[in-house]
């Protein structure tokens, strides 16, 4: 269990004001389409803005490990809160590859700065102007950005070798948000359209996708994994989470009650089987990530791991609330909101299966000496 000691080694604590604000406001985000300024707040407070932020910009630099534990903490209160958190984080590892002076004005106010982001796939329109670029149009879904103090926004530009996939950091004050989040599942991260009319972004605010495959030499160690080796690792942390917090609720419904229906004790012990699975598959991926070594079959080995481990949370969820009855049905059911959440994240295109497969395949049939690239 991670403590509310704050270290260099364990920068992100989901720590107990955090998890109690986050099971406190659950419903309240789910209501309002968006986390509640407190657990906004809390997150922030937590360390989760400023995990991967570099060094030298008053962050972190950690590392993934703590940060697929803590999300995991978090999503068992809520898993808005902790969609949320982890992409805090992500982001702000995004932003670290920008241009030095880039790096220098996003986190000119400190290292806590909350980013959201809609880089996949490129949207809106970037038409090059005055040293810079010129952004409009509407992006989306843009997670957690209406607590965001930055944005960053993808589209496709002209290239040495034909269209460029280019990331911009725009500041939120700068953008439109319209709230057009309507999701069955993670209701309350907010993640809203953004629109952008005639907003200029100067260059050294913007970078091509393919900076994040190629990271600077010498960068921290956070910085120097490619983005598909850690992405899935990420995105399926919530659902580790949401699985532990559904087990949890079905359990305790069932604790001291008549004898259990025969049927309880295999969907109890496969559901827990598989979220254990999925936790040390986690585990495995995110110490590769932090002291592996860096190949195309670790990249694809990463992949291959997280997908696996979304499916195996969403099984276990899906099984536990097919055995829970009708209750689970009514609409302030915890259960019920778990399967939503649960399904809503395995849905992401970074966790899906097959793609997983196909690039593990690649990498073991057809190797490309070893380029993580």
């Amino acid at each position: 269990m991670l403590t509310a000691q704050r270290t260099r080694s364990t920068p992100v604590l989901a720590d107990a004001d955090l998890i109690a604000a986050a099971r406190r406001d659950a419903a309240a985000a789910e209501a309002a389409g968006r986390l509640t300024p407190q657990v906004a707040a809390a997150l922030t407070r937590a360390g989760f803005p400023r995990h991967f932020v570099p060094r030298d910009r008053g962050g972190a630099a950690g590392e993934f490990g703590p940060l697929v534990s803590a999300t995991a903490q978090v999503a068992e209160a809520c898993a808005s809160a902790a969609w949320c958190a982890a992409l805090f984080a992500a982001h702000g590892r995004l932003a670290a590859y920008l241009p030095p002076d880039g790096r220098r004005e996003v986190w000119a106010d400190g290292p806590d700065q909350r980013i959201a982001a809609a880089v996949v796939p490129p949207q809106g329109q970037a038409v090059a102007q005055d040293g810079g670029w010129r952004l409009d149009g509407a992006w989306r879904p843009a997670s957690g950005v209406d607590h965001a103090d930055w944005v960053l926004l993808a589209s496709w530009t002209p290239g040495p070798a034909g269209r460029q996939h280019r990331i911009f950091a725009v500041p939120r004050s700068e953008l439109a948000v319209e709230d057009t989040w309507d999701s069955c599942g993670l209701r309350g991260t907010g993640s809203n359209t953004v629109r952008a009319e005639g907003v200029r972004v100067p260059e050294h605010r913007s970078m091509p996708l393919e900076t994040l495959l190629r990271p600077q030499p010498g960068a921290a160690r956070c910085h120097a994994v490619p983005f598909p080796m850690v992405a899935a690792l990420i995105f399926a942390a919530p659902l580790l989470g949401i699985a532990r917090g559904a087990l949890r609720t079905w359990t305790a419904e069932r604790t001291g009650g008549p004898a259990p229906h025969p049927a309880t004790h295999t969907v109890l012990a496969e559901a827990s089987a598989r979220i254990h699975a999925a936790g040390l598959l986690l585990d495995g991926a995110a110490a590769r990530a932090d002291r592996g070594e860096i190949t195309s079959l670790a990249v694809a080995e990463n992949r291959r791991d997280a997908a696996t481990a979304a499916t195996l949370c969403r099984e276990a969820v899906d099984s536990l609330f097919r055995a829970a009855g009708l209750r689970a049905h009514a609409r302030d059911s915890v259960l019920q909101r778990a399967w939503r959440d649960a399904t809503t994240v395995a849905a992401h295109g970074t966790l899906d299966a097959d793609a997983a497969a196909r690039a593990y395949t690649e990498a073991v049939l057809t190797p490309d000496g070893d380029d993580p690239a």
